[in-house]
């Protein structure tokens, strides 16, 4: 992903070319060294920079991550813990994360499991041998390399002898992958704790699911403690390993080498097993495929709901569980028992004004269809909104209709392998991308049905952007915009001088142009085009790093450091309003105020006449989304990767409430941008691969 705003351009020595991922202490970033060595820095977050026991801990993180050396570990080549921000740099290990792995490709077949066994049992073997326990692993931990896996981030680790670990009081983990022990006591685990997340570790590999999966990380904790692992999908004879790995008694586990020698005994021919087989049953449908020979349509059924539990029993025994461990969730957020139930926090007196037939909903939407692979779009999965409906998609499931009332999907269109996020939608039309005859292009979907209105190039699959008059698209070499009507008719197209990126502000087409060798980081010039001809004006040259945010009293703003640019469209004349105090985040404008949002999780908002900060509050929640303004409520709603909503009181930016993460998005491992919409009033959001829904006056909320 690219750099966001506020990121630094350098730590130490080492350049900083791209942002990798985001965890609970901190950010990691794709580095760069004088001689060209590629590094993963890790970064930590600015609030906890100031806290000395913190940085105690990244001490103890960076010793620890030293102190082991082996062929399926990152070693660690500089570090500064004493820094303003402390950070650590780490061998970078092309590849993706074995929960990415999985997530796209489905479980690992034999050959592959046995290599991923073989090569974490001597990853374990080193880290244990250096006196350390790892007490994080789990898929996301995991990186495949083309030689065999890595185990990375070493941040909740501790010595493996009596030396402490300074914690607060909670446990850190992950609770699918976290054991018994981990749960009850955080300073209580050994080298088998580390053997009990392996197995845990191996049974998703295997099957696509965790051996102790449940719809909230207190079900799983509780899962974990108290019942017998769900191995069903695992094959033999590595299930019975698994289920060895697995006993709640740390001493009646294997250890290291033992699981050496039986993982080189495992078969290559062992096979992942169909859930379909297990769990039977599974509805008919068609299939569309955009681009290919023929046009087929899924027609589904309700989502199936997440399981209700096991009774009144399981929430008194969770209840007491979390009380006794301090249950915190993969170092990212703490959940407190009010993420139980309902509440109606921050309701007022509002009459919500909802879909039909409303009720709060969740649907997982991963879907496979058999076709041939399409390049990625890039842009991770994503909704828009327009006639009352939903429509979702992304790499990992098609093109999908979703009943915003109920989260049933209506229909489906697409291949999987096409990560096809939707433009937009009007007058019954959802635009979406589609790779066909081996290039990109933009297609016109009937919303009722899905079928294929029409079809255009697109080359390089630039993004389309809707405006008052048609569709607008790059060419294939972003020095030229083409604009298309809704019957699918071009209607002009333009030529520009330089590298340009199409713009919307105000129902209006623009281009945004880069001047000068750096087309990434230097000056952009704004050229209006004529709606009706596709006629470039230049308009000005803005500041390199200049961020559009739309239009705003006749004008066009813009974000730069330190300050707020308004463009006239007409003249071109541009006024320079200071801010009122420097502000770090990302920016997005909403009548009238601009908030910037930080990468911490801090909330800014600044009057857009004047620069004038009207408030802020810092949030906890890290990488929320950008805000969506509920006029009827005066709220703003964000909504993070982990699947949380959070809404503030626009006028002073006091907490109304926050919901619960969920327990899995499905995909944990991409560090996918995440974005929140209104459906009237309902609140929509999407993490990962899951989409799900948020009543605003009976949210889910932990306080």
């Amino acid at each position: 992903m690219p750099l966001n705003t506020g990121d630094p351009g350098a730590i130490g020595e080492y350049v900083l070319l791209d942002r990798l991922g985001t965890g609970g202490m901190g950010a990691v970033f794709l580095g760069r060294s004088q001689t060209g060595r590629q590094v993963a820095v890790k970064v930590v977050h600015a609030q906890y920079a100031q806290d000395p026991e913190f940085r105690t801990r990244f001490r103890q993180e960076i010793e620890a991550a030293r102190r082991v050396s082996g062929a399926f570990t990152a070693s660690v080549v500089d570090a500064d813990p004493d820094a303003d921000r402390p950070w650590m740099a780490t061998l970078y290990v092309p590849g993706r994360s074995l929960a990415g792995l999985v997530d796209k490709g489905g479980p690992l077949d034999g050959a592959s499991l046995r290599a991923l066994a073989l090569g974490l049992a001597e990853a374990l073997r080193d880290i244990h041998r250096a006196g350390v326990v790892h007490r994080d692993l789990k898929p996301a931990n995991v990186l495949m390399a083309e030689d065999g896996p890595r185990v990375i981030d070493f941040g909740i680790s501790r010595a493996a002898g009596n030396e402490p670990l300074t914690v607060t009081g909670n446990v850190i983990g992950t609770p699918p992958f976290m054991s018994p022990e981990q749960l009850r006591s955080a300073r209580g685990v050994t080298t088998a704790s580390d053997v009990f997340s392996l197995g845990s570790l191996l049974a998703y590999a295997a099957s696509g699911h965790g051996p102790f999966d449940a719809d909230t990380p207190y079900m799983a904790g509780y899962h974990v403690m108290y019942e017998e692992p769900r191995l069903d999908l695992v094959a033999e004879p590595l299930r019975g390993i698994v289920a060895h790995c697995l006993d709640k008694d740390p001493a009646a586990r294997p250890t290291v080498p033992e699981l050496r020698e039986l993982f080189r005994a495992l078969p290559d021919e062992l096979q992942p097993l169909s859930a379909d087989v297990i769990a039977g049953g599974g509805e008919a449908e068609t299939e569309t495929e955009i681009g290919g020979a023929g046009l087929r349509t899924h027609a589904e059924a309700a989502p199936r709901q997440p399981g209700r539990g096991r009774g009144r029993r399981l929430l008194i025994v969770l209840g007491a569980a979390a009380a006794v461990t301090g249950l915190t969730v993969a170092g990212v957020f703490a959940l407190g028992l009010g993420g139980l139930g309902g509440s109606s926090a921050g309701a007022g007196a509002h009459t919500a004004s909802l879909p039909a037939g409303f009720r709060a909903w969740q649907t997982t939407l991963r879907h496979t269809v058999s076709a041939e692979d399409a390049p990625a779009v890039g842009d991770g999965p994503g909704c828009v909104t327009g006639g009352g409906d939903l429509y979702c998609g992304g790499e990992g499931f098609t093109l999908a209709r979703v009943d915003p009332a109920t989260g049933r999907v209506k229909w489906r269109v697409g291949v999987s392998a096409q990560d096809v996020t939707p433009f937009g939608v009007r007058d019954g039309l959802v635009y979406v991308p589609v790779w066909a005859g081996g290039g990109w292009k933009v297609a016109a979907l009937d919303t009722a049905n899905g079928k294929q209105r029409w079809v255009a190039a697109n080359p390089q699959n630039h993004r389309a952007l809707l405006f008052d008059g048609g569709l607008l698209t790059a060419t294939g070499d972003a020095r030229g915009f083409v604009a298309y009507n809704t019957a699918g008719k071009a209607l002009w197209k333009t030529q520009v001088p330089s590298y340009c990126l199409p713009m919307v502000a105000g129902g209006d087409p623009y281009a945004e142009c880069t001047t000068g060798n750096d087309v990434v980081k230097g000056p952009v010039t704004v050229q209006r085009l004529d709606r009706a001809d596709g006629t470039a004006h230049k308009l000005a040259t803005l500041p390199a790093g200049a961020t559009g945010l739309g239009a705003y009293d006749g004008q066009l703003l813009y974000a730069v450091s330190g300050a707020l640019l308004h463009l006239d469209p007409d003249t071109g004349a541009v006024r320079r309003q200071k801010l009122e105090r420097e502000v770090s985040g990302t920016p997005a404008l909403l009548d009238g105020t601009v908030y910037f949002t930080g990468t911490n999780g801090t909330v800014t908002a600044v009057s857009a006449a004047t620069g004038k900060q009207l408030w802020q509050q810092a949030t906890g929640l890290e990488n929320l989304s950008a805000p969506v303004l509920s006029a009827a409520y005066g709220r703003l709603y964000f909504a993070t990767r982990i699947g949380s909503v959070l809404a503030l009181d626009r006028d002073g930016g006091t907490e109304l409430w926050r919901t619960a993460a969920l327990d899995s998005t499905g995909a944990e491992d991409e560090d996918w941008p995440v974005g929140v919409l209104l459906v009237k009033d309902a609140i929509v959001t999407m993490a990962g691969l899951t989409a799900f829904s948020v009543s605003p006056d009976q949210p889910s909320v932990t306080t």
